[in-house]
């Protein structure tokens, strides 16, 4: 037993992983392939995109977004625990990025399951929410610019049905988190808007959560 979460040396990370995640080879393929991109630091680990694919399958996921698609691990990681009718909204700008996404869903037999919106999210949520697909969707995962967090975060909230889940990643941001006062720039301005996020959702009486140590920290809001 252990009264709060242990740190994982190097040599316990990898027993973690040894003995948890069953990452298919296409999966660590897309992975091997980002790591040689600059921006690498965004890809979200195996054993997240494992854990989120398996709480998709416990709410019985059919619906799901996608904010911030980098690559398409997170993507092609629900699509592939979503039913063959299932269907994910993936929101990105980023086309360089998004092509090898879909390089990777084409291989995985996804692509009839993933609409891709090369837009701004907020402006996607949006028209989903003009649309009429309020209460419509089942999970949702937030990783993109931290200061549009709390904009996904609502539209997101306003999309899910009651049960609903949503996921937000890098909520501890490295711990830069602790003394935003500290930092200069976009970075400050980064984590002073996690810092708030993270306090709304604290105290936000719509949804039940957990902040999950996992990575650099996973908020679970559950709509209510």
């Amino acid at each position: 037993m252990s009264r709060k979460t242990i740190n994982l040396t190097d040599e316990l990370y990898e027993y973690l992983l040894s003995v948890s995640v069953r990452e298919p080879d296409l999966l660590k393929k897309l992975r091997d392939e980002t790591d040689q991109l600059e921006e690498a630091r965004m890809q979200i680990s195996p054993e997240q995109g494992q854990f989120m694919a398996l709480l998709a399958r416990l709410i019985g996921a059919k619906r799901t977004l996608d904010i911030g698609v980098f690559t398409g691990y997170s993507s092609l990681c629900l699509a592939l625990a979503l039913p063959d009718d299932g269907y994910l909204v993936a929101c990105d700008v980023n086309k360089e990025w998004t092509d090898i996404a879909q390089r990777y869903w084409q291989e995985a037999g996804v692509t009839h399951k993933i609409d891709l919106r090369l837009a701004p999210a907020a402006n996607t949520l949006e028209e989903l929410i003009r649309d009429g697909q309020t209460g419509s969707f089942d999970f949702s995962f937030i990783d993109a610019d931290k200061t549009g967090y709390d904009g996904y975060y609502e539209g997101c909230l306003t999309l899910l049905r009651p049960g609903g889940l949503i996921a937000i990643d890098n909520v501890l941001m490295h711990g830069l988190v602790l003394a935003p006062e500290t930092l200069d720039g976009d970075v400050r301005t980064g984590a002073e808007s996690m810092c708030a996020l993270n306090e709304k959702i604290h105290t936000d009486e719509r949804v039940d959560i957990s902040l999950a140590p996992i990575s650099d920290g996973l908020t679970l809001a559950r709509k209510r």
